[in-house]
């Protein structure tokens, strides 16, 4: 089955190189999609640089909109069986992705959420305000989807193309992981929901986390 990999990009030069070369090290068969979303550290230029070389696709949005408008663009685009969405700042390991298609691609599953809190993996002891808000978006969300997840914000999801190509992504923010938590839940009885376990190598605000928003997810 073809894998294309979702990566939204926003200042991030100091670590999409070595995102790419991960996620193809994982697999050099992965499709990998970029969407700069008007970068303005040089993240734009240095993508544009190194393209030929790693071989991906570079969609560029002409003014900042949000990582849900930068994933509505990837999800467009891709052609893959399965989509999987990467973070472009090595929070995530790009070796998780195969934990999530796995049940995918054994036809357990139709959509995979990677949990930093499910599990035995590693995972960078942080603030403790964070996960607390993160616990209460989970639990606010669970409580209007009846799912029982336990990382609705995960940067890790993945989707069986026939699902996620059937939802409209309306929001342009971070306000995508609760949309898209809801939108499958109603087409759940259809849907097989998996989680499973991953590492999480998290950052600390001095080491370039953009906003206090995003710490919480």
């Amino acid at each position: 089955m073809k894998i294309s990999i979702i990566i939204p990009c926003y200042n991030e030069i100091s670590t999409i190189e070595n995102v790419i070369r991960e996620v193809q090290s994982t697999d050099s068969t992965f499709d990998i999609i970029i969407v700069d979303d008007f970068s303005t550290d040089g993240t734009r230029i240095l993508l544009q640089e190194i393209q030929s070389e790693l071989k991906f696709s570079l969609l560029l949005h002409e003014f900042n909109q949000g990582k849900g408008a930068a994933l509505r663009t990837g999800f467009k685009e891709a052609t893959g069986d399965i989509i999987v969405i990467q973070d472009a700042d090595l929070e995530y390991s790009p070796e998780e992705i195969p934990r999530l298609t796995k049940l995918i691609i054994d036809g357990d599953a139709d959509v995979v959420y990677g949990s930093r809190f499910r599990g035995g993996d590693a995972a960078r002891v942080l603030y403790y305000w964070h996960r607390l808000g993160n616990l209460v978006l989970t639990e606010l969300s669970n409580m209007f989807t009846n799912l029982n997840l336990t990382d609705m914000e995960t940067c890790y999801k993945a989707f069986h193309r026939d699902v996620i190509k059937s939802i409209t992504i309306e929001e342009n923010r971070f306000g995508f992981e609760p949309e898209i938590t809801a939108k499958i839940s109603k087409i759940r009885p259809r849907l097989r929901i998996y989680e499973v376990g991953i590492s999480y190598r998290g950052r600390t605000y001095e080491e370039g986390k953009k906003n206090w928003l995003e710490g919480w997810i």
